[in-house]
């Protein structure tokens, strides 16, 4: 199974084109799931400049919701995970998305080079 970061996620959606063939090979054969942390950024970011959407709540009820991905929640499994990370990468989102994909035994999609540095089995190109 896969676990989308965020940029995975929106991209997906919005640029589906531009995405690596192999990643689109996976969000075809339905493979991947989502966190809850993708949501909880997409809403912290809102209306930022670097914001991915605009609209969260609308954007994750239309592309998520009603398309049935799976939503993966944060589990204690997943902070306690989380904890035995090194400082690598400042964001916290990223920084859980790598603890949810070990802890649940997730291939991760990214195109964040610095999440490899955490031994994630990670895919992109």
């Amino acid at each position: 199974m896969y676990l989308l970061d965020t940029h995975a996620l929106v991209w997906g959606v919005t640029a589906p084109a531009q995405l690596p063939a192999r990643v689109r090979r996976i969000l075809r054969a339905e493979q991947a799931k989502v966190s809850v942390v993708s949501y909880w950024e997409l809403m912290l970011k809102k209306g930022r400049s670097n914001a991915l959407v605009l609209d969260p709540a609308a954007w994750w009820e239309c592309y998520v919701t009603r398309s049935s991905v799976e939503v993966l929640p944060i589990r204690v499994s997943h902070v306690d995970r989380l904890n035995t990370l090194a400082a690598l990468h400042r964001d916290p989102f990223d920084r859980m998305l790598v603890a949810q994909a070990l802890a649940e035994e997730c291939t991760l999609v990214t195109a964040d080079p610095t999440l490899f540095q955490y031994g994630v089995p990670a895919v992109w190109e």
